[in-house]
């Protein structure tokens, strides 16, 4: 641990010495990041961010290191802390303070140490905003007003994010304007759905070990991260049931061939239970006296919240105990149930999150969110926005070419046609 008070120097990681190991992941990671790559080398000549200040809260992985990086290559002044007190990879961290990037994360840190990590960071006086979860964007808001004049905009990678600042701008209270990329087609469509799907269970199996065969595994949600959550699990040869509140996804997954029950008729079947909702209490204290002796609960929804954890506390009083890392065991009456990695996103807090090449798209959207906040983030309203339609699809041609992969074009005659309402029927 680093011995410098923490709260009067430029960072504040576990390691510095981690740095060469946390260097030659960020570098792995970065090979299977070519667009984010090709973006690097045109900001390094561009330079769009020169005299501008950027806060990046997000989770500190190799992935995020290389975002971090390409904003630099931009001309950035930026500074990093995280959005999960489980997510940072601490020789990333400390890879990154070597390239004179100032972190402030700690795996593991406390809920103390968290808040005081993003004050740190707000510090900073950021012209931009990279939050994941919007934690950072509400803090600015009603801690310090004073900064929020100078600020160009934010841009949003989580649902969950998405979900706080679209409730802020109804409530007329957002005073920047936000680019959500999490809503962008080449990120939800891939990072939220193959991200999620195989970095849940990455987590999972990497925490406990199951055999996912044959077990019956509940799903909370079907948005994007639960389709993929719910798709992959299956692949496993798991029984899978998916809950839902929208009648829509709800028909949805019952067309793609899942059952669909309601949480209170799925949580006594179930051998582990999987949330992805960006709700409360999804499984509250009822369902949690309802589910089966040593069923399994994991998250994979932004924050903690999902699984009533204080009940679950207060059911089992001293009858808590760690039986590996990030499996943690509540007995109460005659059962006993299992909570993977705090409730926190299972992911992240178990393995490593997403892989680097469906963060590639995701982070070029970031960088490219942020470029273009540079040079419209005054004339754009307190409102929340998709990314620009040119931004998303430039993106998705990128990857293709990266990919090798070549697609048709339209003819002119093609295109005539298309643009004709005279056309031939």
């Amino acid at each position: 641990m680093v011995t410098t008070n923490p709260a009067t120097r430029n960072f504040d990681i576990k390691d510095p010495s981690l740095a060469a190991a946390g260097r030659r992941r960020i570098e792995w990671a970065a090979r299977d990041m070519p667009v984010l790559g090709q973006i690097r080398e045109t900001f390094a000549t561009s330079r769009p961010f020169d005299g501008l200040r950027i806060l990046g809260c997000a989770h500190i992985t190799t992935e995020t290191a290389n975002l971090a990086l390409t904003l630099q290559a931009g001309g950035a002044d930026a500074v990093m802390c995280a959005s999960n007190p489980l997510s940072t990879q601490d020789d990333v961290a400390a890879a990154l303070v070597e390239a004179g990037i100032p972190v402030f994360a700690i795996k593991g840190e406390d809920a103390e140490t968290y808040h005081r990590h993003i004050h740190q960071a707000i510090a900073h006086k950021p012209h931009i905003l990279i939050d994941d979860g919007a934690d950072v964007v509400t803090i600015l808001h009603k801690e310090y007003p004073e900064l929020l004049p100078d600020i160009l905009g934010a841009t949003e990678e989580t649902t969950t994010g998405v979900i706080r600042e679209r409730a802020m701008e109804a409530a007329g209270v957002l005073k920047f304007p936000v680019i959500a990329v999490n809503d962008a087609d080449t990120k939800h469509f891939f990072d939220n759905r193959y991200g999620t799907g195989q970095s849940t269970i990455d987590g999972i199996l990497r925490a406990t070990n199951i055999l996912l065969a044959g077990r019956t595994v509940v799903v909370a949600g079907y948005g994007w991260c639960g389709k993929g959550i719910a798709t992959r699990i299956r692949g496993m040869g798991s029984q899978v049931i998916v809950t839902e509140i929208d009648p829509i996804r709800a028909l949805e997954a019952a067309m793609d061939g899942f059952m669909v029950e309601t949480m209170e008729q799925a949580a006594p079947k179930a051998d582990l239970v999987v949330t992805a909702t960006g709700n409360i209490n999804v499984v509250d204290r009822h369902h949690l006296e309802s589910l089966k002796d040593g069923a399994i609960l994991a998250n994979s929804g932004h924050f903690n919240s999902e699984i009533n954890l204080k009940a679950l506390a207060e059911m089992s009083g001293e009858g808590r105990r760690t039986l590996r890392p990030f499996v943690e065991e509540f007995t109460f009456g005659d059962k006993s149930l299992i909570v993977l990695g705090e409730g926190r996103l299972i992911n992240l807090a178990a393995a490593e999150g997403h892989p680097a090449s469906v963060m590639d798209m995701s982070f070029a959207n970031q960088a490219l969110a942020s470029e273009y906040l540079v040079s419209a983030g005054r004339t754009l309203e307190n409102r929340v926005y998709k990314v620009p339609e040119d931004i998303d699809r430039n993106i998705a041609a990128l990857k293709l070419k990266a990919m090798g992969i070549t697609i048709d074009e339209l003819s002119a005659e093609q295109n005539r046609y298309l643009n004709s309402w005279e056309g031939d029927s």
